[in-house]
């Protein structure tokens, strides 16, 4: 049912323009893979966070841009793969909220926003591992330990990287959603690489790992993604660039301190 709603409203109207923003009010239909902090329940059940929120006041912004009254419908979907796959080969004004890095190779099959985020990736192992690592040492001091990560992305990517040039033989698992991951690192069974947000958000609830700094890989950018024929992706960058740059407002400082923590705010925010 849902997989028709979504094909049925991403077509275009009869007359109108492929890839050319109706005149009508909208219906913004948006996926996202649940996530503390970006795309979750609240106690009282609604959903709220960072890239939820972001995503209700471009909706906000396009009414009061474009005098419309655009109706948003999102849609959970657990695996991040199956999510990616879905919007990039979706139609219409589907938007996908899953801390997607932009690269140039995804830029060919689908279209991303601006970057809503410039992330870190770091390297973390159980905290009962050996502290001081460099990359030339990892398969001595992690040896009995297995790299942990989600298919298909940079993480694995850098985990593979990590495996041709300093451990051949290192063996590389796959898992199912960023809290296994979190979960087989404190056990003491694995080393992974995280997203700088989740290792602090991990530390600050007691979780026992470490971050070992020679292994950050900073400069990564997270964008919402969209089908190449999305009409409402010019109004998305224009939103972004709005009223001197949605990552330098104290809006955007305040939504990444309400959902991620102050800690990770001072982080990750350009302010």
């Amino acid at each position: 049912m849902a997989a028709c709603l979504l094909l049925a409203c991403a077509c275009a109207p009869s007359g109108q323009a492929k890839g050319s923003p109706p005149d009508q009010a909208p219906t913004l239909h948006a996926l996202y893979v649940p996530a503390q902090g970006w795309a979750y329940r609240d106690e009282g059940g609604e959903l709220t966070g960072v890239t939820v929120e972001i995503l209700r006041a471009f909706a906000e912004w396009l009414a009061d841009e474009r005098d419309l009254e655009p109706e948003l419908v999102f849609e959970a979907e657990q695996d991040w793969s199956v999510f990616y796959a879905r919007v990039r080969d979706g139609s219409g004004a589907l938007f996908g909220l899953g801390n997607v890095t932009i690269t140039d190779e995804r830029a060919e099959e689908l279209a991303f926003s601006p970057p809503y985020l410039y992330n870190i990736a770091v390297l973390v192992s159980p905290a009962a591992a050996p502290a001081d690592v460099r990359p030339r040492d990892v398969a001595d001091h992690f040896a009995g330990l297995s790299a942990l990560a989600f298919a298909d992305t940079l993480h694995e990517q850098r985990l593979h990287a990590l495996a041709r040039s300093h451990w051949p033989s290192m063996p590389i698992d796959r898992a199912g959603s960023n809290d296994e991951i979190v979960a087989a690192v404190a056990q003491g069974t694995h080393f992974a690489y995280l997203d700088a947000y989740n290792y602090y958000r991990a530390r600050e609830q007691g979780m026992a790992l470490q971050r070992h700094p020679a292994f950050d890989d900073p400069g990564e950018a997270f964008g919402i993604i969209m089908p190449l024929d999305n009409p409402w992706r010019a109004d998305l960058e224009r939103f972004f660039q709005a009223d001197g740059g949605l990552l330098e407002s104290e809006w955007y400082a305040e939504l990444l301190a309400r959902h991620l923590g102050p800690g990770v705010a001072e982080l990750l925010a350009p302010l």
